[in-house]
């Protein structure tokens, strides 16, 4: 996408600094380890860091083109801006527990009542599809508020394109964590954990609508020599 605008905006300042906050309260410890135990604790939880970050850094990625490729920041802007940043910072706590828990099982280690009881774990796969839900649905919406001002904002036809895929790309990501919540709302509880595994369907949509695009960049690309 064209880089239109060339200064960053106080929203886009403040949602960077609550993103910075938000990778801040995945680690694990502030101070620097006193003992070398004090270490290991903090590289055994460095995998569902990197993982908790990944994510925090790939909803960063998405606003981050939205605002430089659409020089608009109308008041439903801010405010889906607004809510969206109240959301990443709510659900840092349950992104972090969820992978922590996830490598717990991948390492072999056995998961405690203390930590978990089985019959929280529906619950648990609730809390976190819905915070995927809110924080893709809010990027959809903004995608689609520039597709309706396109005319406005003086979009080409690839930049059209871009914003109606880039909503789609949101959307379908919030269907996956809406079908992860059915999922763990339906299974019985000894199942529950099946309904993290539909999150993999992500690769798939997101494959289809890379494709689409590319598809549709080159007939555009096509069209436009031809009418040279």
């Amino acid at each position: 996408m064209p880089h239109r605008r060339r200064e960053v905006s106080r929203i886009e300042g403040l949602s960077d600094a609550v993103f910075a906050f938000a990778i801040t309260l995945l680690v694990v410890s502030l101070e620097v380890p006193k003992t070398f135990d004090e270490l290991m604790h903090v590289m055994r939880a460095f995998p569902a860091f990197a993982v908790s970050f990944a994510m925090l850094f790939q909803v960063w990625w998405r606003q981050y083109r939205f605002f430089r490729a659409y020089d608009v920041e109308d008041s439903f802007v801010i405010v889906i801006t607004g809510i969206l940043l109240f959301v990443v910072l709510f659900y840092v706590y349950p992104l972090k527990f969820v992978w922590s828990l996830s490598f717990h099982g991948i390492e072999g280690r056995r998961l405690t009542d203390d930590v978990i009881a089985d019959r929280q774990a529906p619950l648990l796969f609730v809390i976190y599809g819905v915070g995927v839900i809110a924080v893709f649905s809010l990027l959809a919406l903004l995608y689609r508020h520039a597709y309706r001002l396109r005319s406005e904002l003086e979009l080409t036809a690839a930049e059209i394109l871009d914003a109606r895929v880039e909503m789609f790309r949101n959307l379908s990501i919030a269907a996956w964590g809406a079908l992860s919540v059915a999922l763990a709302l339906i299974l019985p509880t000894a199942q529950a954990p099946k309904a993290g595994y539909v999150y993999f369907g992500i690769g798939i949509t997101e494959t289809i609508l890379g494709t689409y695009r590319g598809k549709k960049h080159r007939e555009l690309e096509v069209a436009k020599r031809a009418e040279v």
